[in-house]
């Protein structure tokens, strides 16, 4: 008797299946050859992505040999094509390589261009960025205004900065040059003072400031060592 049941329950389930797979078995097929397509595209992507970084790559070499032998001009062209359709991270190495290519061809007009594009681009890190305007701002030292390199680089010389130092000396020179000898004084003071200046940076700073203040007339600190004391006179005999 219980076999009857058995046979009966296993013809009912038979009959459940089917009629799931008549009214679900499109879908679940659909379904199935649709994970296969996404996941086959998915390859398809990641090896194309690849190939195009190791493209990339191996052009951003070639640009670098062509930096090597002296050809800045052909380097920097090479590396601004990479820039237009390179893949991954080499668009932004060859921005920042194509400036100083243009830097080492005398086409400072051309650099500074680069590292401002560098300093715009929305997917490069905040600490890239900066660099980059530090650099267009070294470029523009024998140019541009004190106004001009504030708009640029002011923010860079806040003390919280890690910036600071460099852009400070950056600042300071071109106050400098451009006769603010008492600006240019407190960009360096800032320097010295810092307790987390670099001590080359910090031994140029200590000699702009004597250059400043023998041409302000500043006189020199005083020692802070204390004086020996006078010795005693000796003790006149009695009588």
């Amino acid at each position: 008797m219980s076999d009857i049941f058995r046979e009966v329950d296993d013809d009912l389930r038979r009959e459940q299946l089917k009629r799931m797979w008549d009214r679900y078995g499109t879908y679940v097929i659909a379904l199935a050859v649709l994970i296969v397509v996404v996941t086959a595209g998915w390859r398809f992507y990641e090896y194309w992505q690849d190939t195009r970084a190791q493209a990339s790559g191996d052009r951003f070499v070639a640009a670098l040999r062509l930096a090597d032998d002296g050809k800045h001009a052909e380097a920097a062209a090479a590396l601004d094509e990479l820039v237009k359709d390179g893949s991954g991270g080499y668009p932004l190495l060859a921005t920042f390589r194509s400036a100083a290519e243009k830097a080492a061809a005398g086409d400072d007009k051309g650099a500074v261009a680069a590292y401002d594009a560098a300093a715009s681009a929305s997917g490069a890190p905040a600490l890239v960025r900066d660099l980059a305007r530090l650099r267009a701002a070294l470029l523009l030292v024998g140019t541009a205004s004190l106004d001009d390199l504030k708009a640029r680089i002011g923010d860079l010389a806040d003390p919280n900065s890690g910036w600071r130092h460099s852009a400070r000396e950056i600042l300071g020179l071109v106050a400098y040059r451009n006769g603010d000898l008492a600006g240019a004084r407190k960009y360096y003071e800032d320097i010295a003072t810092d307790q987390q200046t670099p001590s080359d940076m910090r031994q140029r700073a200590d000699f702009m400031l004597s250059v400043f203040d023998a041409r302000l007339g500043v006189p020199p600190e005083a020692p802070t060592a204390e004086q020996p004391a006078a010795p005693a006179e000796p003790a006149k005999p009695a009588g």
